[in-house]
């Protein structure tokens, strides 16, 4: 490869090294005032767990950067890390997946952003902390395809200037999967990065989050998402599958492509969905295309630990399409 080429796809986000705990002793409850399933330990004392495992170089963007890299675009991430051993690690790992790294900033004195996924059956609950790394953008005008996901709570100025950057170069196409705290700034916060969004994914809970709209109608929040300003709303909803409009109007509706055996681990489907149908839409595939390589290549990344492991390569990808069952199908709603 050209060193002195450029990346095509370039994704911007935090960084992290995951440790998964996977818990033994442990059970699901549901609380009755918030109507969310909890999970629930023995407090104040020993617990056994099952094994611990660390998964280097991962994050929404940095997991979009490599499955975009597997599916045969030349990606690269524009991230943070610390000058320590973890830093290095993430670093070299991105480098074996092909993912071009030189705008990855290290920041000496700082750590490597390290967060404890407890795993419980094949969900998990992440426990999460951002380092506060100065963010600055390089120059990236020569890319075809931007994909914004998670940053920290101390990136509102970052948005700001990468909005401005964006309008001097309207040769690039904004992906935007916002992430804990994007979401939590709304939408008012980043209104003119929703308007500049090509494509825009969220599951159903983050499109009423984003809309202030309870309504559970996809048709009705995908048109909420459109009247942000965003061209190609995608919405998932985990065991239901995936919807977006095509390009006449008409709602899809896509199922989950069936598990190959039971799903091992859940991290990181919605980042496997949403980076892989970007790809397909990059790589000149249809809507329709690019919903069945989304949720095929989120199918297989449940099958494995972590975000990353699963994420498949094109001709892997082309086998499962050939080999889906026949009821597979996209239909309009």
């Amino acid at each position: 490869m050209n060193i002195f080429k450029k990346p095509e796809f370039i994704a911007i986000g935090d960084i992290v090294i995951d440790a998964f705990i996977k818990l033994k002793d442990a059970h699901e409850t549901l609380n009755k005032d918030t109507q969310k399933t909890e999970i629930c330990m023995v407090f104040g004392t020993k617990l056994p767990f099952e094994s611990a495992e660390e998964v280097v170089a991962v994050g929404n963007s940095a997991n979009a950067a490599v499955s975009a890299s597997r599916l045969g675009l030349y990606s690269g991430l524009i991230a943070h890390v610390g000058d320590d051993e973890n830093g290095q690690k993430c670093i070299d790992k991105l480098k074996t997946d092909g993912v071009y790294t030189k705008y990855i900033g290290v920041h000496k004195g700082l750590k490597t952003n390290y967060h404890y996924v407890l795993w419980f059956g094949s969900e998990r609950t992440i426990l999460i902390k951002h380092e506060l790394f100065p963010l600055s953008l390089p120059d990236i005008s020569s890319t075809k395809w931007l994909y914004l996901s998670s940053l920290g709570e101390n990136s509102i100025q970052f948005h700001k200037d990468l909005e401005i950057y964006l309008d001097k170069n309207p040769n690039i196409k904004l992906v935007f999967q916002p992430g804990t705290y994007q979401l939590k700034f709304g939408y008012e916060m980043l209104s003119g990065l929703y308007k500049r969004s090509e494509l825009f994914f969220c599951n159903l809970e983050e499109s009423q989050l984003i809309l202030k709209n309870p309504s559970k109608d996809v048709k009705e929040l995908l048109n909420g998402l459109k009247g942000l300003g965003v061209k190609i709303p995608v919405i998932t909803d985990g065991p239901n599958g995936s919807y977006a409009f095509d390009e006449s109007g008409s709602l899809l509706h896509l199922p989950i492509y069936p598990d190959v055996s039971a799903p091992v681990d859940r991290t990181g489907a919605g980042d496997a969905f949403a980076s892989t149908f970007s790809t397909a839409i990059a790589r000149g595939k249809s809507i329709e295309e690019a919903m069945k390589w989304g949720s095929i290549n989120s199918m297989s990344v449940c099958q494995y630990v972590g975000a990353q492991a699963g994420l498949l390569s094109e001709d892997k990808l082309q086998d499962y399409l050939k080999n889906a069952p026949s009821d597979w199908q996209i239909t309009k709603i």
